[in-house]
């Protein structure tokens, strides 16, 4: 069935789906690995984070974390 669709702005779209109109199937995939130093993550106001010697471990033991071949 067809759809009339007005004016529209999308002013950004960060790994999703933006469908106008019927859809059978829709199945967004997205994978992302993440690498992170100590205190890296923090939010908020007035932060203050103390660290001394460190390092991050970004050593991947196995062939792949999650696959998206073949993935309906």
């Amino acid at each position: 069935m067809p759809s009339i669709v007005g004016p529209i702005k999308i002013v950004n779209v960060g790994g999703g789906v933006v469908n106008f109109g019927d859809s059978f199937y829709v199945s967004p995939k997205d994978t992302a690995k993440t690498y992170s130093g100590s205190g890296s993550f923090n939010t908020g106001d007035f932060i203050n984070t103390n660290n001394g010697l460190n390092s991050t471990n970004t050593n991947d033991e196995d062939f792949a974390d999650q696959l998206l071949k073949n993935n309906a």
